[in-house]
């Protein structure tokens, strides 16, 4: 692990360029954008301080081999030239994903029980023991990619998901994923002094995000574990040195204002008890009431970032229409000035916003087709 890696940090489709900006960031080597994600070059703390920093990646994938495989029993041996208990215990855990495409290794479930036989086999002749396999909380996930018989092997550094982020005490229901919620923030142009407002504030999630990152606050250093972490070799003073001075980057908050608002009362003591976790707890200013009715106070050219329901999870379609009609009329109304961030995952309800003067930057929430709709209020217009 002394040497420069390829890794991936993948993010959710559209997320791309947001992602390949955050890399550039860190300064890290050789960035190459692709669909789903970013490759770059990285010694062992390059990959630390992207995991601990990245925002909107969800996973940071390391390469480990690059081969071709049209059969079973050739994947299987190009598999265990690899020392795997680098990375796993003999009685550890691990999980496998594959995706295959256009290849002669044409079923996902086939691969993956190729790669998982490779690797157990390894730890039965070598230890006499092996890994299980867990869905779930594994020590290990392997990821396999084949596209026309190339086979790209790689580990997850990252362990669970990057979207739980740690401060998180209240779920909620049906919450945004902090990636998404970060990718919303960062597409605006707010510059962290201006009000930021999220009226249908559910569990606080966009609120908090905003506040990681006007601090500067690495969004990793609420995690209690990644998966590299549990390799062979890894240097936890080092690591734990990073952490120190990624702490000593935060700035305060200072007067900022991240003021969320909800309909269900009851909703906002999850948005208290997870700003307190994230430290923000005396910037954090919470109404209930109905969106199409907020405050909005002319003239505070303020930031609004908010997920409204579009009744995939939340709400029936039907019943949100006049929602999004009065909400878009209070904007353009009460809001002139202001700069919004708008998700959705249904044009149609979109549409009735009446806000064709915002751009729209198409994403992928899962399986859904969402989009972004960013831009600034006009001073003057009312359609």
């Amino acid at each position: 692990m002394a040497t420069r890696h390829i890794c991936f940090a993948t993010c959710a489709p559209g997320i791309e360029p947001l992602l390949h900006s955050e890399l550039r960031g860190l300064q890290l080597a050789k960035i190459e954008r692709q669909v789903g994600g970013c490759y770059f070059e990285a010694l062992p703390e390059d990959i630390w301080r992207a995991n601990l920093c990245l925002r909107t990646a969800v996973r940071v994938l390391l390469r480990l081999s690059r081969f071709e495989a049209r059969t079973g029993e050739q994947l299987y041996e190009n598999v265990q030239e690899i020392d795997w208990s680098i990375f796993v215990k003999p009685g550890g855990t691990l999980r496998v994903d594959a995706k295959v495409k256009d290849s002669e290794l044409d079923h996902s479930n086939f691969v993956e029980q190729r790669v998982k036989d490779a690797v157990v086999d390894q730890f039965m002749d070598k230890f006499g023991e092996r890994p299980s396999v867990d869905k779930d909380e594994p020590d290990l996930r392997i990821a396999i990619h084949i596209f026309r018989d190339r086979v790209t092997l790689q580990v997850d550094t990252s362990g669970h998901s990057l979207h739980r982020r740690g401060w998180r005490k209240a779920q909620g229901f049906a919450p945004l994923a902090e990636t998404l919620a970060a990718a919303i923030v960062m597409s605006t142009h707010w510059n962290y002094k201006a009000p930021l407002i999220d009226p249908f504030c559910g569990s606080g999630t966009l609120l908090i995000e905003a506040g990681l990152l006007a601090t500067n606050t690495a969004p990793g250093l609420f995690r209690k574990r990644f998966g590299f972490q549990l390799w062979d070799g890894h240097n936890k003073e080092g690591f734990e040195h990073l952490k120190d001075r990624l702490r000593k980057e935060i700035r305060p908050l200072g007067k900022t204002r991240l003021i969320g608002n909800d309909l269900e009362a009851g909703r906002l003591q999850d948005v208290e008890d997870n700003a307190e976790i994230a430290g923000f707890s005396d910037n954090i200013q919470l109404e209930s009431g109905n969106a199409t009715e907020f405050d909005f106070k002319p003239g505070w050219n303020a930031c609004v970032v908010t997920n409204p329901p579009y009744g995939e999870r939340i709400g029936d379609v039907r019943d949100l229409m006049p929602v999004y009609r009065a909400f878009g009329e209070r904007l353009r109304d009460r809001g002139q000035g202001y700069e919004v961030a708008i998700f959705s995952g249904n044009t149609d309800l979109a549409s009735q916003l009446s806000m064709k003067f915002l751009r729209s930057l198409p994403l992928k929430n899962g399986a859904i087709e969402c989009e972004i709709l960013q831009g600034v209020i006009p001073e003057t217009s009312k359609d």
